[in-house]
């Protein structure tokens, strides 16, 4: 069983059904609590060496991105995967990983 299918089925054994809405707007309160941890633990980014982001919060973002792909209908692996090879191709074509956008 891969991640996606964990959540998936967390989220149907507590009945955690939700529309994909509020699964982007968890997603994003998730990702914001890592900035904050980021942004607390450099001191406003005096200090970025000093960064430290606890590993359940990461997680809690990585559940909360699961379950947008899986709201979404989207399957995570080959999201990632195809993401993948678009980076690989913009750093052969250009040397950058960036869109230029």
């Amino acid at each position: 069983m891969d991640q996606q299918d964990r959540v998936a089925a967390f989220l149907d054994e507590h009945d955690l059904d939700a529309p994909l809405a509020y699964r982007l707007l968890d997603l994003q309160s998730e990702v914001g609590e890592l900035a904050k941890e980021a942004t607390v633990s450099t001191d406003y980014g005096a200090e970025p060496a000093a960064i430290d982001l606890a590993s359940d919060e990461v997680g809690d973002a990585l559940f909360a991105l699961l379950s947008v792909a899986e709201a979404a209908d989207v399957d995570a692996d080959a999201a990632l995967a195809e993401s993948m090879e678009k980076y690989d191709r913009r750093i052969a074509e250009t040397g950058d990983a960036g869109s230029g956008a």
